[in-house]
């Protein structure tokens, strides 16, 4: 049956971020949906942001493009030109290769949650415009270049 039990789905709150970074999104619970799915060819999860949490580091992919559909709660979306409440059935889109940091935080009292889908190269890079941090599929580097250590997923 194609129809998937969201509360069946294991959440977690891991992320492969380095500290400091990791610490914003300590409040993040995904689920992931596509793999419980059978999905190979797309991401999607099912994300409850606590109170104070942000969903990600502000950031942007060169490979794949991101929609996002807000399900419960209000959040605040930050890109490069401001700030955007969202609300219930309110649906945003990002472009692979568009340069346009974005994330959502939870600054409000109550849990808020969104469904989060992907498409593209999963190895594909992007990056981090606030802080010294790009991404690969080999991990997360200084703009530099340099790693991060490698560190146990929180």
């Amino acid at each position: 049956m194609p129809k998937l039990d969201i509360e069946a789905i294991q959440p977690s709150n891991r992320t492969g971020y380095p500290a400091p970074f990791d610490e914003a999104v300590s409040g993040r619970w995904w689920r992931r949906l596509a793999p419980a799915g059978g999905l190979t060819e797309m991401g999607a999860s099912h994300v409850v942001l606590k109170p104070g949490a942000w969903s990600s580091q502000r950031h942007w992919h060169d490979d794949e493009d991101e929609l996002l559909i807000m399900l419960t709660g209000e959040a605040v979306l930050v890109e490069d030109n401001g700030r955007t409440v969202l609300k219930p059935g309110d649906v945003c889109a990002w472009a692979k290769g568009v340069a346009n940091g974005h994330h959502l935080i939870n600054e409000s009292d109550a849990d808020c949650s969104f469904i989060a889908i992907s498409a593209g190269d999963k190895e594909g890079t992007g990056a981090y415009p606030d802080i010294d941090m790009k991404f690969n599929g080999d991990g997360y580097f200084h703009k530099d270049g340099t790693p991060y250590p490698a560190e146990r997923m929180r």
